[in-house]
């Protein structure tokens, strides 16, 4: 198994209420099926339980942790938590992000501002605060942040936008600072996925049926004109934290079905 002995947490590992699977359940689920011991974080109790019952139904084995990823306090437990359980710290997966609020520059409110920029942003880098020094102890570990090919493509999102692009950065920044380390970071860049916070979420938000949403989603999609899935982005996360990445570091990887190169 491609994860055996290894120990990862994964943050937003709960999901919003969907017909399909979120990243973070699905990343989740592949880390445990590969061996990992994985520690299951999320704001929603519920929700991060039922990803656990998922893996221990399958012989993985987990521990959950119902936290919220902005608060400093919380992350450092975090991190202490789950060496103290499992004795080590091989992978930090950052799933969470939001983008309910957001709107362009004229219109966008401070508050929806900030609350994105710190689940978004402040979050990935408090969980690194406090999980990378384990992994220098270690000299080894491996950071995978979820970012969004919306930090390069363009998007009427500015919070969302903005603080995606500032994952790629703190990503490069934090491969650059720990390559001596042993330590790899590295961005995926999910496109257009058919996961429930994409579709139900914005089903509700503009008040359309989903299966609209779905339809406008994947005719934007250049690779088979269709979405991608949330297995699709675990499928990446699990390379980039496998040995066979072992050279890579300070990458951005678009998961978008060409969506990043479509000109026009």
């Amino acid at each position: 198994m491609r994860l055996e002995n290894k120990v990862a947490i994964v943050t937003g590992a709960g999901q919003t209420a969907g017909t399909t699977i979120g990243n973070g359940r699905a990343t989740a689920i592949l880390f445990a099926r590969q061996g990992a011991k994985v520690m299951l974080v999320d704001r929603d109790d519920v929700s991060v339980e039922e990803t656990a019952d998922l893996i221990r139904a399958e012989g993985g084995d987990c521990l959950t942790k119902s936290m919220d990823v902005t608060d400093a306090k919380a992350c450092k437990e975090m991190a202490e938590h789950c060496l103290a359980y499992f004795g080590r710290v091989d992978i930090l997966h950052n799933n969470v992000g939001i983008g309910a609020g957001d709107r362009g520059v004229t219109h966008l409110s401070e508050e929806n501002w900030d609350r994105i920029m710190d689940v978004n942003l402040k979050s990935m880098f408090l969980t690194a605060k406090y999980c990378i020094p384990v992994m220098r102890d270690q000299q080894s570990g491996v950071v995978i942040n979820i970012s969004s090919v919306a930090a390069i493509a363009a998007t009427s999102m500015l919070a969302y936008k903005t603080s995606k692009a500032g994952v790629v950065a703190l990503t490069q920044q934090i491969a650059s600072a720990n390559a001596r380390f042993g330590i790899r970071a590295n961005c995926i860049l999910p496109g257009l996925m058919n996961t429930p916070m994409a579709i139900e979420g914005y089903s509700a938000l503009r008040g359309v049926p989903r299966e609209q949403v779905i339809a406008e989603r994947d005719a934007r999609v250049p690779l088979g004109g269709k979405m991608g899935s949330a297995w699709d982005v675990a499928h990446a996360a699990l390379f980039l934290a496998s040995e066979e990445a072992s050279f890579i570091t300070g990458v951005n990887l678009p998961v978008d079905g060409g969506q990043s190169i479509k000109v026009g």
